[in-house]
C-alpha cells in the first residue's frame, strides 16, 4: 500500500467483513479489531524499500491514518538527514500525534518467525471450502450492487447503507414497511434518523424509532398525510417516545391541507393582504413567489401542501 488513505481504506473493509459475517463486533475501543502498521519509505528511483518501523495496536481508524502519515515524515527526515531508520516496534501518541519508540527489532527472530513442531498441518479441501462459501451471508459489497439495481440508489448512498450489516437490515425493513419507498427511505434513514442517532450518541441498533415505526410515517409522506417539514416534527415525537406516526398526527393535528378549496381561499388572503408585492410580482419580480409560499405556509402553520400552494399561486398570480 502507498499511502494512509489506502491502509484505512483496506481496514474499514475487512472491519466490515468480519461484521458482516459474525466473527468479531469489531469494537476497536474495547481490542475486538485493532492495527499494526508497518512503514518504511524509499527515497525516489529507489527500487527497495527501506527499513521498516512497526506501529503496533492502534485502535481507531483516525489513529491509523495519523499515525501513518507521521511515521512516514518522520522516516523521511531521518534519511533526508543522513541518518539511518532503525527496525524498532513503536506506539502512537494519539495526544501528542506522533510515534514514539517501544524496542528494537534488529533480527527475524525477535518477531518470533521459527516453526513450531507441536502444530500439526491443516489440510482443506476443495469440497470444504465451497461448503463454507455457499453458508456465506450476502456481503458487503454485493449488498450494495443490489441496492443499486433494487432501490434505485445511487452507488454513494447505497454504500452508506451497507456500511455494515445493521444499517442494510433496518434500511431494508423501512422500505419493505414503507411500500418500497426505497429513495425516500434512503433520504430519511441517511438524513434524520442518523442525526439523530449521531447526536444522541446511539448505535442503530438502539433507536428508538424502529424501522416498521419509520416505515408507517413514510406511508404518510406518500400519501400526502405530511410534508416534509411536518414529517420532521413527527419523527422528532417518535423518537421522544410519543406513539406512532398516527397517533401523533391525530394528537398534534399536523395533517397536512391538501384540500384545494381550502388552499386557495387562503392564497386569495394572502394576494389581497400584499397588493404592493403582487404588483412587483406582476411586474417581472418573479422571486416574490417565495414570499408569498412563505406567508401561506405561515397562515397554514406550515400545514398546506407545498407542491398545491406552488402552483394554486402561480395561476393565481399569473391570472
Amino acid at each position: 500500500m502507498r499511502s494512509a488513505k489506502e491502509a484505512v481504506a483496506y481496514m474499514k473493509k475487512i472491519h466490515s467483513l468480519v461484521r458482516y459475517l459474525g466473527i468479531s463486533d469489531g469494537n476497536m475501543q474495547e481490542g475486538s479489531f485493532r492495527c499494526d502498521a508497518n512503514v518504511s519509505v524509499r527515497p525516489k528511483g529507489q527500487a527497495e524499500l527501506g527499513t521498516r518501523s512497526e506501529l503496533k495496536n492502534i485502535n481507531s481508524f483516525r489513529f491509523v491514518e495519523q499515525a501513518i502519515n507521521f511515521e512516514i515524515e518522520r522516516q523521511i527526515m531521518v534519511v533526508e538527514g543522513g541518518g539511518e531508520v532503525v527496525q524498532e516496534t513503536r506506539l502512537f501518541d494519539p495526544d501528542k500525534y506522533e510515534t514514539r519508540p517501544m524496542r528494537s527489532k534488529e533480527e527475524a527472530n525477535d518477531y518470533r518467525y521459527f516453526p513450531d513442531p507441536d502444530l500439526l498441518p491443516v489440510e482443506i479441501t476443495p469440497a470444504f471450502i465451497e461448503a463454507v462459501r455457499n453458508s456465506l451471508p450476502e456481503l458487503p459489497d454485493a449488498k450494495k450492487d443490489r441496492f443499486v439495481k433494487a432501490y434505485g440508489l445511487s452507488d454513494y448512498d447505497a454504500g452508506v447503507l451497507t456500511a455494515t450489516r445493521e444499517m442494510a437490515e433496518y434500511y431494508e425493513a423501512t422500505v419493505a414497511t414503507s411500500g418500497g419507498q426505497g429513495k425516500l427511505a434512503a433520504n430519511w434513514v441517511m438524513g434524520e434518523l442518523a442525526g439523530a442517532l449521531n447526536r444522541d450518541g446511539r448505535e442503530i441498533g438502539d433507536s428508538p424509532v424502529g424501522a416498521d415505526t419509520l416505515g408507517h410515517m413514510l406511508q404518510r409522506i406518500e400519501d400526502g398525510t405530511l410534508s416534509g417539514k411536518l414529517a420532521k416534527q413527527v419523527f422528532e415525537a417518535m423518537w421522544n417516545g410519543e406513539g406512532t406516526a398516527d397517533e401523533i398526527i391525530e394528537q398534534k393535528g399536523l395533517q397536512q391541507i391538501s384540500d384545494s378549496s381550502a388552499i386557495e381561499a387562503i392564497i386569495r388572503e394572502v394576494l389581497d393582504s400584499n397588493p404592493k408585492q403582487v404588483e412587483q410580482y406582476r411586474a417581472g419580480q418573479q422571486k416574490l413567489l417565495g414570499f408569498f409560499v412563505g406567508q401561506v405556509m405561515k397562515a397554514t402553520q406550515g400545514k398546506a401542501n407545498p407542491q398545491q400552494v406552488n402552483e394554486q399561486l402561480k395561476k393565481q398570480l399569473d391570472s
